[in-house]
Formats: C-alpha cells, sequence, structure tokens
C-alpha cells in the first residue's frame, strides 16, 4: 500500500520530469534565439497563454507550463540558497513599476524596428535573456523563484485569476505543521488562511501546481471543484 510519502514522491517526479522538459525548451530558445531571431516572437506568444490561462485558472501557467519558470525551478533550485523572499519584491509598486517597464521598453523598440521583423525578434530575445540573467542573479541571492514574484506575465495571472481555481483549506484538519509553505515553489503560505471551516486561500501567485495539496499530511488542502 502507498503511503502518503509515496504519493507525494511519485507527483514530485512527474512534475519535476514535465518542468526539464519545459526548461530545456527555454534554453533551445533562448541560445537559438542568438541565430534565429525568429525564436524571439515566442516571448509575446507566452504573453498571450500566461494571460489566458489566468483567466481561466489563475498563475498555473507558471507551474511548469511557463520554460522560464521551469528552468529556474528544475534546473537551479539547488544552488539556490532558498531564502524567504522580501515582501516588497511581491508589492504591488513594484509590480506596476515593472509592468510599466517591459510594456514600455516592447512599444517603444517595436515601433522604432517596425516593419523589420528580425530586429523585433531580436530584440524579444535580448529582453528575455537580460531578465533571465536578472533572474538567475535573484536566484544565486534569494530564491529560485524570486523574478517570478515580479514578472509582469506572472502579475497578470495573478490579478487577472485571483479567485479562479481556488484553494481550501480544512481549517478543522489543518494542524500549522507548515508543510505546505515548505514544498510551495513561490512560498505561498496556505496555513496562514486557517479560520474556523472550509476556507479560501487568497493568495493570488499560488501556481496552482498541487504541491502543497500532495504534501499535507492530513488531507486539509484540495482545489474547490474537487470538493465532494
Amino acid at each position: 500500500m502507498k503511503t502518503h510519502l509515496d504519493t507525494y514522491s511519485v507527483f514530485q517526479r512527474r512534475r519535476n520530469l514535465k518542468q526539464w522538459i519545459s526548461g530545456l525548451l527555454f534554453l533551445v530558445i533562448l541560445i537559438g534565439g542568438w541565430r534565429w531571431p525568429l525564436f524571439g516572437y515566442f516571448i509575446p506568444l507566452c504573453m498571450l497563454a500566461g494571460m489566458g490561462i489566468g483567466l481561466l485558472r489563475g498563475r498555473q501557467w507558471c507551474d511548469w507550463l511557463c520554460p522560464r519558470g521551469s528552468f529556474y525551478d528544475a534546473m537551479t533550485s539547488r544552488i539556490s540558497p532558498r531564502k524567504t523572499i522580501p515582501g516588497f519584491l511581491k508589492g504591488l509598486p513594484l509590480r506596476l513599476a515593472m509592468m510599466a517597464l517591459m510594456m514600455t521598453m516592447v512599444t517603444v523598440q517595436v515601433f522604432r524596428l517596425w516593419p523589420d521583423y528580425r530586429a523585433i525578434g531580436a530584440f524579444f530575445i535580448t529582453l528575455l535573456t537580460v531578465t533571465t540573467v536578472a533572474g538567475i542573479l535573484l536566484m544565486l541571492i534569494i530564491h529560485p523563484r524570486t523574478w517570478c514574484c515580479f514578472c509582469p506575465i506572472g502579475s497578470m495571472g495573478n490579478w487577472l485569476g485571483r479567485d479562479r481555481y481556488p484553494l481550501l483549506i480544512d481549517s478543522a484538519g489543518c494542524t500549522e505543521c507548515k508543510r505546505c509553505h515548505e514544498v510551495c515553489p513561490i512560498q505561498v503560505a496556505p496555513f496562514k488562511f486557517r479560520k474556523t471551516g472550509m476556507e479560501t486561500v487568497r493568495d493570488g501567485d499560488c501556481l496552482k501546481c498541487g504541491s502543497c495539496v500532495q504534501a499535507c499530511p492530513k488531507g486539509a488542502l484540495q482545489w474547490k471543484e474537487n470538493r465532494q
């Protein structure tokens, strides 16, 4: 008979495999883009996909579907100190500033380079490279998913899907062992939403990965659509 730990181990192996595949795709796009600039158009496609999924499932795009997020989780997490991500890096001011900066850069550069589609593709690859290097530096100093806390695509998924596919916590079943927080890739703390009954974990940064659901030793976490 499988134990709780066996089930969680199988879940994480499957998730890790998907992240490795997605992360390798990211490296192909990032490195290949310097030779074939048209790879750069993968970036706006990711932006649209992230927002589209956000409307339906919250930040689920950022779990393993996002190639860069998968790259950080699968390929860099072992060399990160995995410190607590400072609150200001998740705050609205930084998110808005990063959103404004990125949108301004994209608009100005696309307008300036139009209609040279190869040059526009090259710009997207340059943007991807610079932001990835920034994310790697943050990973080495703080946590693998630090960049994701204020990534414009992630922020849009947060805002568009905050109440989509909600995670519930059974307050009576939760013992505040904090295992959910320990396994969360972006440091959401579901146990903090525990009150008196079945409560919704209202944290828009939840990646809907299911790690906390699988890791909870008391089975106190579940998705609302799966509630009997």
